[in-house]
């Protein structure tokens, strides 16, 4: 099962890249510009001032409108870059992929050099999951010199997904400082800031017209409502309230029928009410139903939704403290915990926790054995000790749950905690991990199917299969339609399902063969986090598996091993 938030933070690793200050200096030769037909007296300032009329009206959301009008640029200026690029992100906002990709071939071929179109060129590319690629164009725009502010916010997503997390800061600050009033870099730089300052910034932001959909928009008002309900009750912070600092648990089988497995529980105890939640890899936080929220007494927070597999959309829920969660050895109080207002989360249990709320942690889930390990992740180069917690909470910068920063830094000048950022850091024993893309709680791994590269495909032990996007699967199989399966999830039932040919995965150093597969579309997923997810590594595989995850670095040890239960 999968959940999504609007509100992403993007976090991510393919290969470790040198920080800003050492990028390579070597440069593309820029290809030869194409004269641009003489204009009367007057002209290029039509045009300049047509093109900020476009752009405000990009700004603002009226996307159609600003095509018209970026349009109208084109009739006078054919080789305007800044016209073309304007198209191509206005039709990313509208996530009309075919169109953008359209538009951007005819402006690089009117105008190739142009850097708003190679920056538009970085950001199709990176919605297309294509992220090296992204990058390159990136930072050979910033090495140029002459990067649009869109660039190094471009550059700062691939950053945060390649956990390059002080990388990631120095850009946001930079793209903030070029073009403080471009509503994406807006939101990302407010969400670097100190509890107290989002409250302020994100009630500004709220209070003009932006652009964002509907979606984005009361995504931004719930967490705003959870920021100033966290601002009412100063210390409640998840801490880990337990001597220990890891443990070792049973993961217990949760049946689909006498003969079949369909994931593993975790035992986990909210407020000294037991429960059994499905431990699923591609859930993010700790979700329970109502049912389960009233007998452990949870303390209502603020309202959200909750979005995941289904064509019905998010459904809606509430943020509740739960004082007291115990995992294992493990206890924690004051943790964040999220609720659906339906009977059932996960078929037959009370809800699910996701793998992502042990990220502090090393983790090491042995599905064979059925066993789960926590255990302190090796310190990074200059970082502080500091005790781990559940990464369920809202993540004050230097609080000890934020996989992104570490230690509360004091001075006598300045005895406010100050965070310190970090880079993602390969240990001796984790050289032999596979670079994930990491956003937010999900862990995308870079899959090859049959002989195409570079695809995006889920960790997710709760679900019931491996799955593939139609549009995946065209580009190596045949896909027809099925009428007979019916695939649920926490957004209700999905509409059309389809049966594909054979498909061979291969990922992590691991070659799995699959007769056919489900495939259905992923396409609302893949908007809200930014990047084309083209399936799903499902339970029945993952069960064959030992999988050591460090979603500080990005980081997924994948160890096939045989497993006793099915000798």
């Amino acid at each position: 099962m999968i959940r999504h938030y609007v509100l992403r933070r993007s976090l991510l690793c393919v290969a470790l890249f040198a920080s800003l200050s050492l990028l390579a200096a070597a440069q593309v030769p820029s290809q030869e510009q194409k004269p641009v037909a003489s204009q009367p007296a007057g002209a290029a300032d039509d045009t300049g001032t047509a093109l900020a009329r476009a752009e405000g009206l990009l700004r603002k959301g009226s996307f159609d409108q600003a095509i018209v009008t970026y349009n109208e640029v084109l009739k006078s200026d054919p080789q305007s870059g800044g016209a073309y690029a304007g198209v191509v992100l206005c039709y990313l906002k509208q996530d009309n992929l075919h169109n953008a990709a359209e538009w951007l071939a005819k402006g690089l071929q009117a105008n190739s050099s142009d850097p708003r179109l190679k920056e538009a060129q970085g950001e199709l590319l990176f919605r297309q999951g294509n992220i090296p690629e992204a990058e390159h164009i990136f930072v050979q725009l910033i090495n140029s010199g002459k990067a649009p502010a869109r660039a190094y916010l471009g550059l700062a997503e691939v950053s945060s997904a390649a956990a390059l997390y002080a990388r990631e800061h120095r850009l946001v600050l930079k793209a903030h400082e070029l073009d403080p009033s471009d509503p994406d870099i807006q939101k990302e730089w407010i969400g670097m800031l100190p509890r107290a300052d989002r409250v302020k910034e994100f009630e500004s932001y709220l209070a003009e017209s932006h652009g964002d959909d509907g979606e984005t928009r009361r995504s931004i008002a719930e967490y705003l409502e959870m920021l100033k309900a966290r601002q009412a009750a100063p210390g409640a912070t998840c801490r880990l309230a337990s001597d220990v600092a890891a443990t070792e648990t049973d993961l217990r089988p949760l049946l689909r029928d006498v003969n079949h497995l369909r994931g593993l529980g975790l035992s986990v105890v909210i407020n000294d009410q037991k429960s059994t939640l499905l431990f699923d890899t591609g859930a993010g936080g700790i979700t329970i139903n109502s049912r389960l929220a009233e007998r452990a007494g949870v303390r209502r927070l603020s309202e959200t939704h909750i979005g995941g597999i289904g064509d019905k959309g998010p459904v809606k829920g509430y943020r509740a403290y739960a004082d007291s969660i115990r995992i294992g050895k493990l206890e924690f109080r004051n943790c964040l915990v999220d609720v659906v207002d339906k009977r059932s989360v996960a078929e037959e249990e009370e809800g699910l926790i996701g793998a992502d709320v042990f990220a502090p942690f090393l983790i090491e889930i042995d599905f064979p054995k059925r066993t789960l390990n926590l255990s302190q992740l090796p310190a990074r180069p200059g970082e502080p000790s500091a005790k781990p917690s559940l990464a369920i909470d809202d993540q004050e910068p230097g609080s000890e749950s934020d996989p992104k920063l570490a230690g509360n830094a004091t001075s006598e000048a300045n005895p406010a905690p100050v965070p310190q950022y970090f880079d993602r850091y390969i240990s001796p024993e984790m050289k032999t991990y596979a670079a994930v893309f990491r956003f937010g709680h999900m862990l995308l791994v870079p899959t090859k199917i049959n002989d195409v590269s570079g695809k995006l495909f889920l960790i997710d032990s709760g679900a019931f299969n491996n799955t593939i996007t139609p549009d995946a699967a065209r580009e190596v199989t045949k896909v027809h339609a099925n009428y007979d399966t019916t695939i649920k999830g926490v957004s209700g039932q999905v509409n059309k399902v389809y049966d594909t040919g054979a498909v061979v995965l291969e990922f992590g150093g691991l070659r799995q063969k699959n007769i056919d597969m489900l495939a259905f579309d992923f396409s609302h997923i893949s908007r809200s986090v930014g990047t084309e997810l083209s399936g799903t590594i499902g339970f029945p595989v993952l069960n064959l598996l030992k999988l050591r995850i460090d979603y500080r670095d990005a980081l997924v040890g994948f160890e096939y091993v045989p497993n006793p239960w099915l000798r």
